[in-house]
């Protein structure tokens, strides 16, 4: 491979990480992420940056609003959000549980954009500002297996697999195993692994594009939720295809 089909190889790949990110990304996470040296990533980035393709914001970049018409990190999370929390709160009262709206970071992580908290005094919650590893909950499996097959690989192979429980799967092909049953089923559990005593349940939602977008979350009390396992599957299901509808998704 010559260095102009290298650079432009490279020039894409670029495009590519930063069009699925739903955030600003920084240099230092385009070249780890990508592999490559550092000073190639800055003299590229500067290019896109300087032909108006991306949009450099302090010290992390985002793809141009003049060649991704109508979407900004911020803007899609706030449509996202506007046409998703009607939904979650009618998910939240069929099943009595909490429910969550979350998206994979640019570090691969699982960030929540909106929750609808359950009115039960016992229930799951989680603060919006905090992230979550992706390996074990259920809306970092359904992103990661609904992802582009090269970012889901460059993830697990760069991302350590961190216990959080005495359950929570770190073996690698065990996760690859779960992750190729959640593309079967379209549906993720994670039955206290991330916490003790809670279980999350998630869909995908996708895009008009078919691409996955967001991942829909019940978060529930692992007791109840083994009882009530097959209607909130059904109801999370049902609530992640209206919302995919309403982003145009057929």
């Amino acid at each position: 491979m010559n260095h102009e089909v290298k650079s432009a190889v490279r020039t894409l790949e670029i495009l590519e990480l930063l069009g699925a990110a739903m955030e600003p990304v920084s240099l230092k996470e385009i070249a780890v992420t990508l592999g490559y040296p550092k000073s190639s990533a800055h003299a590229l980035t500067q290019t896109l940056v300087g032909r108006g393709y991306l949009v450099q914001e302090g010290e992390r970049y985002v793809i141009a609003d003049a060649i991704r018409p109508g979407f900004t990190g911020q803007s899609h999370h706030a449509a996202l959000v506007r046409l998703a929390q009607p939904l979650m709160d009618e998910l939240r009262r069929r099943v009595g549980e909490t429910v969550l709206l979350g998206v994979l970071t640019a570090r691969g992580d699982v960030r929540t954009l909106a929750k609808s908290v359950s009115d039960n005094p016992v229930r799951f919650d989680k603060d919006l500002d905090r992230t979550s590893p992706a390996h074990c909950t259920a809306m970092g499996r359904v992103l990661l297996a609904f992802s582009d097959d090269k970012a889901r690989e460059v993830h697990l192979s760069r991302t350590p697999l961190v216990p959080c429980t005495p359950r929570t799967v770190t073996d690698r092909k065990k996760l690859n195993a779960i992750l190729e049953q959640v593309r079967s089923t379209g549906i993720a559990c994670s039955e206290d692994e991330h916490v003790l005593g809670s279980t999350g349940l998630a869909a995908p939602v996708f895009d008009r594009n078919a691409r996955i977008v967001a991942a829909l979350d019940i978060g529930a009390i692992t007791t109840r939720f083994r009882t009530g396992k097959d209607q909130m599957i059904a109801a999370v299901r049902d609530a992640a295809t209206n919302l995919s509808r309403r982003l145009g998704q057929v």
